[in-house]
């Protein structure tokens, strides 16, 4: 049961799910669409990749838990984070909506540089990032989405993907950066 729950729980939350449900709640809280947009880029794109990689055998699972298979995927999502900010930023996007690009490629480039030495928990950082910048926007209700944090954490834990310091390294690294380089650029 426990092992069922973790499963649930750790694809509930994946990385791109969060990604795209952020990027998509600051833009309409923004006043417009462009949050879409953002997630195709941000989130759609870089898992298609990471799902074909899996079809083609060259990833062994859409979580890619080997560390050393990261790296690319990474760079990938990296590139096109970069060029739909890009194109966003052109096309006159909200603020908003770019200080969260932003905040996201700065992510991004940390946690690709400190996986060519280790396996920080991405779903923990991706996680804490997500209350760090709904509290900036929202306001103190979106507290309510603390608890979520540890859950997923140990969702990571219990699937044996991660050990509790990658857990927690994650978690620190993504609050930190979500929760500066949003407001700082917003």
């Amino acid at each position: 049961m426990k092992f069922k729950v973790a499963q649930v729980l750790t694809e509930m939350f994946a990385p791109g799910v969060l990604v795209a449900l952020l990027l998509m709640a600051v833009g309409f809280h923004a006043g417009s669409w462009w949050g879409v947009g953002a997630a195709v880029f941000t989130a759609g794109i870089p898992m298609a990749y990471v799902v074909r990689g899996v079809r083609r055998g060259r990833l062994t699972s859409h979580h890619i838990p080997e560390r050393e298979h990261r790296r690319g995927p990474l760079l990938f999502g990296l590139a096109c984070a970069i060029v739909g900010t890009t194109a966003l930023v052109l096309l006159g996007a909200p603020r908003e909506l770019l200080a969260l690009l932003a905040a996201g490629i700065t992510g991004l480039v940390v946690f690709a540089a400190v996986t060519a030495y280790w396996k920080m928990s991405i779903h923990a950082g991706v996680a804490a990032g997500t209350v760090a910048v709904l509290v900036a926007v929202f306001g103190p209700v979106a507290l309510l989405a603390v608890p979520l944090v540890p859950l997923i954490g140990w969702s990571r834990v219990v699937l044996k993907a991660h050990t509790p310091a990658q857990v927690v390294a994650g978690t620190l690294v993504g609050a930190l950066i979500a929760g500066t380089v949003f407001p700082l650029l917003r």
